[in-house]
């Protein structure tokens, strides 16, 4: 079955139903998004708002995303493992309609 757990991204908190056994990447993905948002507010960009902070983050993601698809083989686990993950995201915020 699912858990219900909730992250809190950038001071927002998100409930999901996720599969318990990949609560610990869901737990180590909210701290990297909120440690990359961090960065960018601390940077201190001028006119710039928490959700610019939260776009920049999840741009460097998916940057970092991109290059390690492409420095691996297309069928690797870790790979199909991070899409999944994406794919899963994607459908939550698509629910939001953000």
């Amino acid at each position: 079955g699912k858990q219900n757990i909730t992250l809190k991204i950038v001071g927002k908190d998100y409930s999901m139903a996720i599969d318990p056994a990949k609560e610990e990447i869901y737990r180590l993905a909210e701290r990297m998004v909120n440690a990359y948002a961090g960065k960018f507010e601390q940077a201190g960009i001028e006119g710039s708002s928490r959700q610019d902070f939260l776009a920049l983050a999840a741009l460097q993601l998916a940057i970092s995303n991109v290059a390690m698809s492409q420095s691996r083989e297309v069928g690797n686990d870790d790979v199909k493992a991070l899409n999944a993950i994406r794919d899963e995201v994607e459908d939550y915020l698509n629910k939001l309609d953000i």
